[in-house]
């Protein structure tokens, strides 16, 4: 047996690491977390200062009795966890639960590499009890507010619900912010006005475009304008050249490296972390869970190198970036390579391109300023004091841009081309000018991108939460991740051409939204509820303030129990009360139905939301009617609520094609369309209750033409990776990423939605999960291994397939329990 015993989280790490080390050390991996706070109880004893009861995760036994035999027999052990708050409670629990002394070696790094490895064992210290309580502060506050405030929402919102409502101190105030973004969009009063911009053409036919630095508010003011320039001479009244620069962004932190794979690469916040997770214990790229922009003089040095061996020594400008966060730990680094000069990795596409972002932000924000040139040119018309205004810009040395651009999200940032040669007093020949109709736009809907941004500037959550706290509002159905189509308007348009006015008007689709964040009735439900019952939970600034107080525990500078007895006292004051609270969360009186005279009301209730005509004390039951898909409590009107009661009942017969009738109706995963016993999807955007015969056979003809599943289609996005449909040698099937789902023969294909897709995700993930841990409970044996066919997990006598892209050296026991739920 070795020496030494280096304990660490997972397996991929502890591979990597022991390579290093040599035959002296052994290491092993805990597989995470081996200690937490019971499942069915509170587990805390809040009369003893709070005092948790943490016990072995059951998953876990086996784990903890291996490492302490292991430990028995090695002279040194030595704590390896990451280098974090998490990281460091994962080392206490383990010191607890092995029985370890206090004086343990507790060793960190924050990229794994031999120099790193060799450092942290020359440099041990013990375990820094002000982080491990921190942590613990979190903890504890988290399962209070989560344990106590989720069985209210069972009671007042939706009885029965027990598994798929909860709440928590910082999900809830996440949904909040979805929710305050959704009314806002509802609230926005949308205005027009006039854009005005022109069209000259100069120097033998080059274009120039220009604008009008104002928009007109009235049509009439607009073509009053373009009235004053028939005729007109335009003249380059003043050119403008100013020297300008752009300077690079910043390496990565955890949420700036979440945004910008959002953005450039479509990467879910999940993702983007996971994929992260294998490129750091794999040694690529040092720690990813950082708040910090600071890269190390050594790093800064390696850069440098790989700067002017690429591109010459002029496209060097070293940079030490200082952190926004107070909060951000600057003795930590950003997220970069561990080796400038590998560009590439091996690995998976997803790795090899969220390392290749890594690598080109933290070389390009050591790079030299992009150097531009901007021109302004203004424009004179002789029948008006209004001027026209040009712009362009050249870039004069590409600097950091030779590299990398960040990207932001605004979609409607325009990049502004050269303009052609131009002098003063030049006289332009107008080709055209336009005053277009425009709309204001209300704010937009988050991603999770920005998402991430914004919960980072309100100061609440930290590195480690965004992407288990949006994963847990998704799961929730609080909020659904999701595309919707525009809508449809019109818009005016005054063209002045060849001293002549024309008028039009055009038609523009606006609205429409790639992967958003929609409330749900039910996020929308929970979120009212809470905000006018416990608002001091999810109150914005009370949740930054928490995060701040942590940090003064992990300084060292409090008492983790007074933070949390500070909290508690009022809060558990209001649960106690919660009972004697006459909930109407979910309930809005929409009016009276002037046929009946009763009122009409919207409700969610167990099953969904609806519209309920009558009450329960009249003489007669009241109806109901469920509200359909997109449609919310919140805001939808008396009329829309009573033309669903109008709505023809499902399924119906809208006419005949080819001798056969055509059937509408919804079934369990959607809206279709039935005809000569074959099923035909209707897309979201189609109303089932609208389809008329011709309409119906338009999209049996284009389903006929897109359903050779021999290419696969794509469906949508679930849980941050595309959903497609295709059929291979073993039939038609879902595929999520990178698995496979085979469809049911009682199902056709063709009428399968994203909806549809994700309920057969759900339940095979679930029926292969429960054979797996079953396997492993009466064989008590799981082993991967290599087959004729590809690698594979052998759990008892049953064998489960590795999917494309996981690497089975770095699968854990944890891991092939949890394999068919993803």
């Amino acid at each position: 047996m070795s020496k030494n015993l280096v304990i660490v989280e997972s397996p991929a790490k502890a591979k990597t690491i022991e390579g290093y080390l040599g035959k002296d050390f052994t290491v092993k991996s805990s597989f995470g977390h081996v200690r937490d706070l019971p499942d069915k109880e509170l587990g805390i004893d809040v009369k003893n200062q709070f005092l948790p009861n943490y016990i072995v995760s059951s998953d876990k036994t086996k784990v903890i009795s291996e490492l302490k035999k292991l430990a028995k027999e090695s002279e040194t052990v030595w704590l390896a966890t990451d280098d974090d708050r998490e990281g460091e409670a994962i080392s206490w629990h383990l010191k607890e639960a092995l029985g370890l002394t206090d004086s343990t070696p507790r060793i960190v790094f924050r990229e794994i590499t031999k120099k790193a490895i060799t450092t942290a064992i020359q440099n041990p210290r013990t375990i820094n009890m002000d982080l491990v309580n921190a942590q613990q502060a979190r903890r504890v506050l988290d399962r209070l507010v989560g344990f106590e405030l989720s069985p209210v929402l069972w009671q007042k919102i939706r009885t029965g619900e027990r598994t798929n409502l909860s709440a928590g101190r910082v999900q809830s105030v996440a949904v909040r912010v979805i929710v305050d973004r959704e009314r806002e969009i509802d609230a926005h009063d949308s205005k027009s006005s006039f854009k005005v911009v022109a069209q000259f053409i100069v120097d033998k036919g080059k274009v120039l475009n220009a604008e009008l630095g104002k928009n007109f508010e009235k049509e009439a003011d607009a073509k009053a304008f373009l009235e004053k320039c028939v005729g007109a001479i335009f003249t380059i009244k003043n050119l403008e050249v100013k020297p300008a620069k752009k300077t690079p962004a910043a390496p990565f932190t955890t949420s700036t490296l979440q945004q910008e794979a959002s953005r450039k690469l479509g990467f879910s916040v999940l993702q983007t972390m996971t994929v992260a997770q294998k490129l750091y214990e794999a040694g690529k790229i040092s720690y990813m869970r950082t708040d910090s922009t600071n890269l190390s003089d050594e790093a800064i040095e390696k850069a440098k190198t790989q700067i002017e061996n690429a591109y010459g020594e002029k496209y060097v400008k070293t940079r030490k970036y200082k952190t926004k966060s107070e909060s951000a730990q600057e003795a930590h680094e950003a997220i970069r390579p561990t080796d400038f000069g590998s560009e590439k990795v091996d690995g998976d596409r997803n790795e090899q391109r969220l390392y290749d972002l890594i690598w080109k932000r933290s070389i390009a924000s050591q790079m030299a300023d992009a150097e531009l040139e901007r021109t302004i040119a203004t424009i004179g018309i002789s029948t008006t004091n209004e001027e026209l205004v040009a712009t362009g810009e050249v870039i004069k040395f590409d600097g950091f841009l030779k590299v990398y651009l960040e990207s932001n999200d605004d979609e409607d940032e325009e990049n502004k081309g050269m303009l052609p040669p131009l002098s003063i007093g030049q006289i332009l020949d107008l080709a055209m000018m336009k005053a277009t109709e425009r709309f204001s736009k209300p704010p937009a809907r988050y991603t999770e991108a920005s998402l991430v941004k914004k919960l980072e500037e309100m100061g609440i959550g930290r590195p480690s939460t965004y992407a288990p706290t949006i994963s847990t509002i998704i799961k929730r159905n609080y909020v659904v991740k999701e595309d919707r189509p525009g809508k449809e308007r019109e818009f005016k348009e005054f063209t002045l051409k060849e001293n002549t006015i024309s008028e039009r008007v055009g038609k523009e689709n606006y609205g429409t939204e790639k992967a958003k964040l929609f409330p749900t009735n039910v996020g929308m439900v929970v979120n009212d509820f809470l905000v006018d019952n416990f608002d001091a939970v999810i109150d914005y600034n009370f949740t930054a303030k928490v995060e701040k107080d942590f940090d003064i525990v992990a300084d060292g500078k409090a008492q983790w129990q007074n933070i949390i007895a500070s909290f508690y006292k009022d809060f558990h004051s209001k649960i106690e009360q919660a009972s004697d609270v006459k909930s109407t969360a979910g309930t809005r009186e929409l009016g009276i139905d002037p046929k009946t005279g009763k009122k009409v009301t919207v409700k969610i209730g167990k099953f969904g939301p609806y519209v309920q005509i009558g009450e329960k004390d009249d003489e007669e039951k009241p109806v109901f009617v469920s509200l359909q898909k997109g449609q919310l409590i919140d805001t939808i009107t008396l009329e829309e609520g009573l033309a669903l009661f109008d709505l023809p009942k499902l399924p119906r017969e809208v006419g005949f094609f080819e001798d056969q009738p055509i059937i509408v109706s919804i079934g369990k995963f959607g809206p279709y369309i039935k005809h000569n016993d074959k099923f035909y999807n209707i897309d979201k955007s189609e109303d089932p209750y609208k389809i008329d015969q011709e309409k119906a056979i338009e999209l049996i003809g284009i389903q006929r033409n897109s359903n050779d599943l021999s290419q696969p289609k794509d469906l949508g996005i679930y849980e941050g990776l595309a959903v497609n449909i295709g059929k291979g040698r073993f039939g038609p099937y879902v595929k999520h990423g990178d698995k496979y789902y085979n469809i049911d023969k009682k199902t056709d294909p063709a009428t399968l939605t994203i909806e549809g897709a994700i309920e057969i995700i759900k339940a095979k993930k679930v029926a292969e999960s429960n054979k797996i841990i079953k396997e492993f409970e009466e064989n008590k044996t799981i082993q991967v291994l290599n087959g004729q066919y590809g690698p594979y997990i052998k759990a008892g006598k049953r064998n489960v397939k590795i999917p494309k892209g996981t690497d089975p050296a770095t699968l854990t026991l944890e891991d092939c329990l949890k394999l068919a739920n993803g």
